[in-house]
């Protein structure tokens, strides 16, 4: 299946998708140094983002999660590129900053967990 979305920031990356129904705050729901999912009752929970396609529909929170998503990728625990219905500004600069492909305006509901999904410029390539 092929989506195409609006680029936020341009860029290629493949891997297994990891996909929340639920917005993501990265100052506080994300472990930066291990990349894992740590807020209470999320439904990642848990799980790792590090090298993950991440889809989600927002981001959530503080301003500060723009240098979450920058120290995770110094760290190498940042997701491989972020998938969103819709890119707030703090996902926005984070990703612009840490050089991490970010496409939005997708209905990410096409896009399970486990996918094998590849990111190129505005288009999404799913389990091709």
């Amino acid at each position: 299946m092929i989506i195409k979305g609006r680029i936020i920031k341009e860029g290629e990356a493949e891997g297994e998708a990891l996909v929340s129904t639920k917005p993501i705050a990265f100052l506080g729901g994300i472990n930066p140094k291990t990349g894992i999912v740590i807020e209470r009752g999320h439904p990642l929970e848990g799980e790792s983002v590090s090298g993950k396609i991440l889809v989600f529909p927002h981001g959530k929170g503080s301003t500060v999660g723009t240098y979450i998503i920058y120290r995770m990728k110094k760290l190498n625990t940042a997701p491989a590129a972020i998938i969103n219905e819709y890119c707030e500004p703090i996902v926005a600069v984070g990703a612009i900053i840490a050089n991490i492909p970010c496409v939005d305006m997708v209905d990410i509901s096409k896009i399970k967990s486990g996918d094998f999904v590849r990111v190129k410029g505005d288009t999404i390539y799913v389990n091709e």
